[in-house]
Parts: C-alpha cells; structure tokens; sequence
C-alpha cells in the first residue's frame, strides 16, 4: 500500500506539540509492516541545517492558488524507512514562527494544494491521503475536485485525523474563492458553511473517505457539545466514519533503560536504585530538599484553562500540607504563572515552578518524580502520562479522552490499575485521589511498586495503533 502522510509539523525536524510526535512516529511503524509511506510537511525556517544538508532536491512547479501561481520545490530526505517531501517557498515559510500569522489559511492553503500537486508532479500514485488538524484540511476537498484532473490521484482515498478540535480553521467566507480558490457551492451546499463563516475541519470531516480521533473515548466525547467546539452536530451526522484510535509513543525515545538524557537509568525488573538516583538529581536541578522519601508530584504541560490547572490552583495549599514535594515546568496563562511563581515563594524547597520549555528537564521530571499530575477538562489523546508511566511515575488524571484510555484507576482490593483517577471537573475530587496516591506511597511500599511495574510494562507502542489504521485503510479501499 502507497500512504501519503500529510502534516503541518513532523518530529524530529520541527515541532510545537503532539502532532509532531504521531507524524514522527505513526510513518514509521506503518513502513515497519511492509508499506511505502511517504510524509509532507513544510520547509521552514526553523528547521536546522543538520537536517537540509541530507536532502535531495527533486524539482520545481507553480501551484495554482486561486489567482496566484506560486513557486513550489520539493526536497526529499530518507530515514527510518520513511520518505520525507518538504514544500519549499520562503514567501510562506521563511517564518520565526511556524504558526500565528495573519495570513495563515493562505499559507496551509498553499500548503494543501501542493500535497495535491506533489505526486502527479513526481508520478507517483498514493492509495491513501492521510491528512492532519486544520492545516491539512482542505486536502481532502481538493481531491475531490483534483482526482480527476490528476491521474495518479484516480485511485487515491482520504483520512482525516482530528488531533484537537479545538483548532478549527474558520475564517470569513471571503476565502473561499479568493484564498482557497474553491467555488462558492462549496458555502451554499453546507460543506464549509460554519455561522456564516468557512471551516475546513467540518469541510474535511463531510469530504473524507474516514475521519479518526486519537482516543477512543475523544471520539465519543465530540458528540457532545462541551467537547466538540460547535461541531456536534457535524460529528453525530457522519459518526458512521469516525473512529479513535489511541496514539502511541516513541517507546525506543522514552525507553529509561537507555536514555541518556536521565541522570542514571534503570528497568522495570529493578527500578528502585536508577529511579532513587533521578529522584535525587531532580530535586538539585530543581531546587527541591534532598529528601529520597518525600514524594515528588509533577506537572510537565502548558499551562492553560483546558488543561486542568485551575484546579489545581485551587486547592494548591491543601495540597502542600501534605508531606510532598512539588515541581512545575510549562509556560502558559498569566494567573497560572504567577500563581506557581508565587507558590515557589511560599513553600521554599517545596515547590518549584519551572517556568520554560526544556525537553532535558522534562526528561529529568518524567524519570524523577513518583507522581504525574494531569487534570485535564480535555484531553484527546495526551502522551506525557504515557511517557510518565514509561518511567515508574504513577499517573493522577481526570477520566477525559485519552487518560481514560490509558490510565486505569487502581484497585486496592484486586492490586490492579495504572494510577489514580477522577471523573468530575472537581477540585476536591482531585484533592481526594491525591491524597489516595500519597497515602498509598507512605502505607504501602508493596502495592506501590507493583503499580511501578504495571506502568512500565504496559504497552504504549505505535504496533497497535498502526494496524488499526491500516485497517481503516484497507476498508475505504475496498
């Protein structure tokens, strides 16, 4: 089977979330089956010359954009089984930010068009269109149209996936023939018509072939209002072809056994001496007292409304009255901020707010602390507690998307479970199961480790996931 991966970030070359990680990963495990997967993404700035010093350049040609005709060069790169096209055009993507600007939906107009254009360009003939969030969302419209202008596209079908959508691109219709250079049927037939606005997202859902989420119970909770931004209704209409599908992550990347980014590594038959190690140089990294038998709570993620954190501003001094230890690291909203900066001066030794991004120190805190906070309202997919249970660090979570799917609560009376759960967006309730894991940690050493074990062993590779992709593949194609 031919893929064609499209995404608007691709890790390693260039990322800012969670869907630089699937289009760095998910790729690869489907080369891994016996595919030829092929992954777009654009050329920007940012990304360093460590990685264009390895490319190829294939060719040039003008993309039509409504109006415009507009330089395009593809440059290639092979790893891992995986061929990488980067779009080329300085105009749109020679950019200190790779998001942000006030021509956005002109510049991933351009963007999916040229996914469009690449393979006729280059004779080759994908099966499958697998396309990514709002950036990539006027792809699946363009097949539509292009398929049978292009041949080797006759026999292409489209997937769309919803990483977050929160992330809508909507736009005044003014777009829709000047920008996106489609006809305005698209607007009068209800394809992209959104509260007199165009949104590609319900455009991509109405035109693919599938459409998946990255979690089972996400794709659940789009049906509702609370979750689905405006777009329930969307959703339930065309619920006949959507699917959640549970992200993986990099289990050789975040594997403590070989790590080298983590002060001592270890093993899930025998953590206890690495992870006492890590536990200690954490809390020097992070100005935390050197005490092995404190527990350390952890946060790593931005810090904003939808991930949970009034919550935790909330209740933050109840939890500090605990015999635990605290560290933050994230950047996001002002009262988060400055609530955490001030909690640092209140509880010196005991708190500490790391407010940046730091991949190394992030590495540091999964290996390091005993418990990994996540109190997410929403939460599609979330990779940090997967990462965190890579590591012997014991998840506590709201029962949301993903973390429902990955973190089972555990059970005192079967010693079964992942970590410590919560269902209501509560701030006690979170308090209530806080305490649970404290206690659990202090009272009983047995039952803790064997949450350790059930962590680290569990599986959180991609294998699964890309076979239930594939399946999905397979079905649209007959």
């Amino acid at each position: 089977m031919k893929i064609l991966f499209a995404s608007s970030e691709v890790a390693p070359f260039i990322k800012t979330g969670g869907l630089a990680d699937v289009a760095g990963s998910l790729p690869g495990a489907l080369a891994a089956l016996g595919h030829e997967v092929k992954v777009i993404l654009p050329l920007y700035e940012s990304i360093g010359e460590n990685w264009r010093s390895q490319m190829t350049f294939l060719k040039y040609f003008d993309v039509t954009l409504a109006w415009r005709h507009v330089y395009c060069g593809i440059f290639q790169l092979e790893r891992g089984g995986v061929t990488y096209w980067f779009v080329d055009n300085e105009y749109y993507f020679k950019r200190a930010q790779i998001y942000g600007h006030f021509d956005d939906c002109e510049r991933f107009a351009f963007f999916s068009r040229a996914v469009i254009e690449t393979p006729g360009q280059l004779d080759w003939a994908p099966d499958i269109i697998h396309c990514n969030d709002w950036q990539t969302a006027a792809v699946p419209i363009y097949l539509l149209e292009e398929k049978y202008r292009i041949p080797q596209l006759g026999g292409a079908r489209s997937v769309f996936t919803i990483h977050n959508i929160e992330y809508q691109g909507r736009y005044g219709d003014q777009v829709l023939e000047d920008v996106l250079g489609l006809n305005h049927s698209y607007f009068n037939e209800g394809m992209l018509a959104f509260h007199d606005d165009v949104n590609l997202v319900k455009g991509a859902i109405m035109a693919s072939n599938y459409v998946t989420t990255v979690s089972p119970t996400y794709a659940e909770e789009l049906r509702l209002p609370f979750y689905a931004h405006g777009l329930a209704g969307v959703i339930n209409e065309q619920h006949g072809k959507i699917q959640g599908i549970l992200n993986g992550i990099d289990v050789d990347l975040y594997d403590p056994a070989k790590n080298p980014d983590i002060p001592c590594n270890f093993t899930a038959a025998s953590p206890a001496k690495g992870k006492a190690a890590c536990k200690l140089a954490l809390q020097k990294a992070v100005g935390l007292q050197e005490n092995p038998d404190t527990p350390i709570i952890a946060c790593v993620s931005r810090l904003v409304g939808h991930k949970g954190f009034s919550l935790v501003t909330d209740v933050l001094h109840q939890i500090m009255e605990m015999n635990v230890q605290m560290v933050v690291l994230g950047t996001g909203e002002y009262q988060y901020e400055e609530a955490f900066r001030s909690a640092q001066n209140w509880y010196p030794g005991r708190f500490s707010a790391q407010l940046a991004y730091s991949a190394p120190l992030s590495n540091q805190i999964y290996a390091g602390a005993d418990l990994f906070l996540m109190p997410s309202v929403s939460e599609p997919c979330g990779l940090s507690q997967m990462i965190a249970m890579r590591y012997g660090t014991v998840p506590i979570v709201r029962e949301t998307g993903g973390l429902k799917d990955t973190v089972f609560p555990y059970n005192k009376f079967e010693g079964t479970g992942r970590g410590f759960t919560f269902s209501d967006i509560n701030a006690n309730d979170m308090l209530w199961v806080i305490r649970e894991a404290v206690a659990l940690y202090f009272d009983n050493k047995a039952a803790w480790k064997g949450l350790q074990k059930e962590d680290m062993t569990a599986d959180f590779s991609w294998n699964n996931s890309a076979k239930q992709y594939l399946e999905i593949y397979q079905r649209i194609l007959g």
